[in-house]
Order: C-alpha cells, then sequence, then structure tokens
C-alpha cells in the first residue's frame, strides 16, 4: 500500500501547469480512457452532472481563443484588484491565451446543474463538488498517462457554452487545454505547502 502511495504521489509531484503547447496529436484512445477515469467519480445520488467535450477542431479552437482573450482583456485590465495581479505576477501570465489554439485538444468541462429527462427537469445534488471531484481524477489520469494541462477559468465563460452549442442546462466549469510541452516549455519556479501546513491530525 505505501508503495502504490509513494508511487502515485511521484506521479503527482510531476504535474505542472503548462502555457506552451506543441501541436503534436494525442491519440483518441488516451483521452477516451481519461475521461472514463474522471466519469467514474462519485457524485450526489449518483447524478454524475458533468459533460466533457472534447475539441480538436482548429475553427472552433480559435473562436473560443478569441472569445476567452477578450475576457481576459477585460479582466487583466478592469475587473483585477491590483493584488489580484501582484498575485499573478510570478506565473507571468496575462490576458493573451495562444494555447488556446497551439495546444491539439481542449476538454471543455461542463456541469449539468439539472438534467433532462423526456422534456422533463431532473434534480441534481451537490453539483459543483461532484463535477470538481471529477475534474480532479480528469487531470491526474492525464498526468499519469503522460500529457501537460492547463486549468483555464475566463470568467465569464457563457461563450463556450454559445460556441459549443450546449443546451441550457449546461454550464462551463473548466476549460483544459491538453497535450505535450513544446520543446523548451518552462514553468515557474513555485513551490508547495509543506505537509505541516495542510494536514491537521486530531
Amino acid at each position: 500500500m505505501i508503495a502504490r502511495a509513494a508511487s502515485f504521489l511521484e506521479t503527482a509531484l510531476r504535474r505542472r501547469s503548462v502555457r506552451d503547447f506543441s501541436p503534436e496529436p494525442v491519440p483518441d484512445e488516451v483521452i477516451e480512457l481519461a475521461i472514463r477515469a474522471a466519469a467514474s467519480a462519485p457524485s450526489g445520488a449518483n447524478k454524475q452532472p458533468w459533460k466533457f467535450v472534447v475539441v480538436r477542431d482548429p475553427e472552433l479552437k480559435r473562436k473560443i481563443r478569441i472569445a476567452a482573450e477578450a475576457e481576459e482583456r477585460e479582466s487583466y485590465e478592469r475587473r483585477m484588484t491590483e493584488e489580484w495581479l501582484d498575485a499573478l505576477a510570478p506565473l507571468g501570465t496575462d490576458w493573451h491565451k495562444e494555447f488556446l489554439e497551439t495546444a491539439p485538444l481542449l476538454v471543455v468541462v461542463f456541469r449539468e446543474d439539472y438534467g433532462l429527462e423526456n422534456g422533463e427537469k431532473v434534480h441534481h445534488y451537490y453539483v459543483g463538488e461532484s463535477v470538481g471531484i471529477a475534474c480532479g481524477m480528469l487531470l491526474a489520469a492525464l498526468n499519469a498517462a503522460g500529457l501537460a494541462t492547463l486549468t483555464h477559468t475566463p470568467s465569464p465563460m457563457g461563450f463556450l457554452r454559445e460556441i459549443l452549442e450546449r443546451p441550457v442546462n449546461e454550464k462551463p466549469f473548466l476549460l483544459i487545454p491538453v497535450g505535450f510541452p513544446a520543446g523548451g516549455a518552462t514553468v515557474p519556479a513555485i513551490s508547495k505547502k509543506a505537509l505541516a501546513d495542510v494536514m491537521i491530525v486530531r
């Protein structure tokens, strides 16, 4: 048990958020297996309130980038506080989001706030918690397969539902570029909190 837990930790510690992707394609089967793992997540009343939209089409990726950059530019130039911008500064981010086109695929995760069965609404429970767990499992599965990811959350994200033509009961939750890091890609020098800072035993 300890060996398996240590092995998973070693894999998890290699995961980093990447913003510079290679256009090298990713096998369909790898993505399907990762999404199957994500869709095995626990959910409130087992309603499984999620959809994973895989976007490979260059035209759709272009539309998503244009819409995302419009929202991000507004955020960086007008919505974000100085404190927020200062917190982002070490990461070197700005409103330009080239990775939305260069990454070979995007996985857009939608939360189903309620179900639709035969034209009737079906109540869903603990939707945010359920979809958040599924996203964590998806990131872990993609990382274990040797792929790089980024959790991107342009705000607001309503444009994703429109561009991808999703039904009214679905709301964008997370936009994940997926692929291989570009040659020479770098990531910021950051650290994680020590175990003693995050784990409390009583």
